[in-house]
C-alpha cells in the first residue's frame, strides 16, 4: 500500500477494490507463480480492513460508546479493546503515547527468556534482565510462581495454539505468549524496557488484559 486514506469512505472503497481483485483472482486456477501474488493481495485487504475497523472504533468512541460497549462487540475486555485502539495522554508530556512497537525480534527474544525460565536455564535467562529483575528474580522466586501456577492448572505440556501477541504499553514492549498445562491454559507475559532489557516476566491466566 502505497497511500493512507483517512476517510471511512475512502478507506471502504480501497478495501472493496482489493477484497474484489483477491477474489477474481482466487476463482480461476492459479498458476505457480502467481500465489505470491495472492499473498500481496490477501495482505492488502488485511492491512485496509485494519484501518477501516480503527476507524470505526474512532467514530464509536466519539458517538459516545464505552470502551466495554466496544470491548463486548470485539469479544476482548475493555482494557484489551483500549490497549489496540486507544490514544493515551501522556501525563508527562501531554502528547499522545507511541504505541509503535520498534522490536523486531521482540515475540522471538520473549519465547526463549520464557522457555529458559521454564526449563530452570536461569543463568541463560538472566542475562536478559535489568538490573531490579536481576535482583528480584531468585530461584526461590520462580519456584514458588511455578508452585502457584501448577496448583492451578497443574503440569506445563508446552506452548499453547496462536502466535505470541506483542504491544507497546507506555514505555515497555510487552508479549504475551500461550502456555498449555495439563488441566488449563496460561499465557508468560515478558516485558522489555527502552534498552530491550527484560523488565518483567510472569505468567498470568489466559484472559488478563
Amino acid at each position: 500500500m502505497t497511500d493512507s486514506p483517512t476517510s471511512l469512505a475512502s478507506l471502504t472503497a480501497r478495501l472493496s477494490e482489493h477484497a474484489s481483485a483477491l477474489a477474481e483472482s482466487l476463482s480461476s486456477p492459479v498458476a505457480q507463480p502467481a500465489y505470491l501474488d495472492l499473498v500481496r493481495l490477501a495482505q492488502d485487504v488485511d492491512g485496509f480492513a485494519d484501518q477501516v475497523l480503527k476507524l470505526c472504533v474512532q467514530q464509536s468512541r466519539d458517538a459516545g460508546h464505552t470502551w466495554q460497549e466496544i470491548g463486548e462487540l470485539l469479544g476482548v475486555t475493555r482494557q484489551a479493546a483500549f490497549q489496540r485502539f486507544g490514544k493515551p495522554i501522556d501525563p508527562r508530556t501531554g502528547e499522545p503515547m507511541d504505541k509503535t512497537v520498534r522490536m523486531a525480534d521482540a515475540a522471538a527474544r520473549a519465547t526463549e527468556i520464557a522457555t529458559a525460565v521454564l526449563d530452570g536455564r536461569m543463568d541463560e535467562a538472566r542475562q536478559s534482565f535489568n538490573a531490579e529483575v536481576l535482583a528480584a528474580f531468585t530461584d526461590e522466586v520462580r519456584l514458588n510462581g511455578l508452585a502457584t501456577v501448577t496448583g492451578l492448572v497443574g503440569a506445563f505440556e508446552g506452548f499453547g495454539e496462536g502466535e505470541p501477541f506483542v504491544r507497546r504499553i507506555g514505555d515497555h514492549t510487552v508479549v504475551d505468549i500461550p502456555l498449555r498445562y495439563e488441566a488449563g491454559e496460561m499465557k508468560a507475559r515478558v516485558a522489555f524496557d527502552t534498552e530491550e532489557k527484560v523488565a518483567g516476566v510472569v505468567i498470568l491466566a489466559p484472559e488478563t488484559p
